[in-house]
């Protein structure tokens, strides 16, 4: 019976044969790539923004879309004025 060869030593023949295969690319700066990356698959709304996350118990977010409705405003509208509050509250110039 004939033995079989080693995973290390397949291994090894799979990447000489890789290697000679390999063509050097060009390597642009993380900067430009993640831009144009971002930029194509981010509304235009979105652009130039960050998401601000935090993690409440459901019926937080059950009120808030309730007070949206209610007041006839989006969840984000009412929670950059509650932003402003906050940043006024602390003497801060309300940016949101």
């Amino acid at each position: 019976m004939r033995k079989k060869p080693s995973l290390s030593q397949a291994l090894n023949n799979a990447n000489k044969s890789d290697r000679k295969a390999e063509v050097p690319k060009k390597v642009e700066p993380l900067e430009s790539l993640a831009d144009d990356k971002t930029d194509s698959k981010v509304a235009p709304s979105r652009r130039g923004k960050r998401a601000i996350v935090g993690h409440f118990d459901p019926v937080v977010c059950k009120q808030l879309k309730l007070l949206a409705v209610e007041q006839d405003k989006s969840s984000q509208a009412l929670l950059a004025e509650a932003l402003n509050l906050l940043f006024q509250s602390y003497g801060k110039k309300p940016i949101a």
